[in-house]
């Protein structure tokens, strides 16, 4: 019978012309023999998604856009992943921090079961409607080449000096140290590509995923754009789902992760300062104001990481060839996957005050 109960829910709530949720959840609600069923379909749903190109963190961004943070549907989808994700004994690279990231049970209120319905039916629906997207990786069950454990040394350096750099107070000393993070990420990127053309290694570039949220989120987005182009990567942005799909070599593509994260950290930290002393002069602060602030950041903070790139790129004269043919590949690789881009103007970069206060906070201090 609970088979039955769940097909007609779905027929009433899902499938229906009018998609009638309450009667869906009515019927299950009456039924709690249909629990088990229902959580089943949650899970093949989930499955679906993976196989049409989506990932944990994309899921829970999704719901969380069409919600809220705190709506139950979130801690729903968390507990429908984990469900799915725990049948497989290998994940996909990237998987786990993701996974590390939904939100737990923890305090959830107790609910009635014509309300846990809903949600459900709610749920599914938006999962049921999700587009297909451009692959980022394999999807669990796909053969998988099992990486080493641990993090090369480069990466935990880098990681290292950006937690300083968010940590201070000092801004010259936090743009210094971002830009020495920022010419490890070359040398590493520079070393592999070495290793890479000596070994004749099967390289070729990949993607991932990264979450440009609201509010700014153009801004952010070109500031994502900034960091990956310093560091021979692409990125394209998807605002309706906000993520940018960045597309680059294995080696390159965590570097860009995490240097774009400590980077907006800081720009936040600078921004409110700025508002702080435009507050002290009299001055109200405002959404142009922050707009044209992070606008007029990402455009100099881009400049300047990709000077220090050049400048290491420089001193190994003798593997432009290697590094323009790894910087083709990720070009074509882009083309793959998005045969149709668009260019975005930045709107509401109209405040010559914030403008000004953005590239002061990127151009502080020098970064050679």
């Amino acid at each position: 019978m609970s088979e039955g109960t769940v097909d007609r829910a779905f027929a009433t709530a899902l499938y229906g012309t009018d998609g009638d949720v309450d009667t869906g959840a009515s019927l299950l609600a009456a039924d709690p023999a249909s629990d088990t069923e229902l959580a089943l379909r949650g899970q093949e749903l989930v499955r679906r998604a993976w196989e049409r190109g989506w990932q944990p963190a994309d899921l829970l961004r999704a719901v969380v856009r069409e919600t809220a943070h705190d709506a139950p549907h979130v801690r729903l989808v968390a507990r429908l992943i984990r469900a799915e994700t725990g049948r497989y004994d290998v994940l996909p690279p990237r998987w786990a921090a993701q996974l590390d990231a939904l939100p737990g049970d923890g305090g959830a209120p107790r609910t009635d079961r014509f309300s846990a319905a809903t949600t459900a039916l709610e749920l599914y629906r938006l999962l049921l409607r999700l587009p297909a997207l451009e692959p980022a990786g394999p999807v669990p069950g796909e053969a998988l080449t099992v990486p080493v454990a641990g993090e090369p040394r480069a990466l935990a350096r880098i990681r290292a000096l950006l937690a300083k750099a968010e940590a201070t107070g000092y801004p010259p000393e936090a743009e210094a140290l971002s830009a020495k993070a920022q010419e490890l990420m070359a040398r590493h990127s520079v070393d592999e590509a070495l290793l890479a053309s000596r070994t004749r290694a099967k390289d070729a570039p990949s993607a991932c995923r990264i979450g440009v949220d609201a509010p700014y989120e153009t801004a952010k987005a070109v500031l994502l754009a900034a960091v990956a182009g310093a560091n021979r990567c692409e990125a394209v942005w998807n605002g309706t789902f906000g993520f940018s799909t960045v597309v680059g070599f294995a080696s390159d593509l965590e570097a860009v992760e995490l240097l774009h994260t400590s980077l907006l950290v800081q720009a936040t930290a600078a921004m409110t300062r700025a508002e702080a002393e435009q507050r002290a002069g009299g001055r109200k602060r405002t959404k142009s104001f922050r707009q044209s602030f992070l606008a007029a950041y990402a455009q100099r903070i881009g400049d300047r990481l990709a000077a220090v790139a050049g400048e290491v790129t420089e001193e190994r004269g003798e593997l432009l060839p290697v590094l323009a043919a790894r910087e083709v590949a990720v070009a074509g690789r882009t083309r793959e996957l998005f045969p149709q881009t668009v260019t975005t103007r930045m709107r509401g970069v109209s405040d010559e005050a914030g403008w000004h206060e953005g590239r002061s906070a990127a151009d502080r201090s020098r970064l050679s």
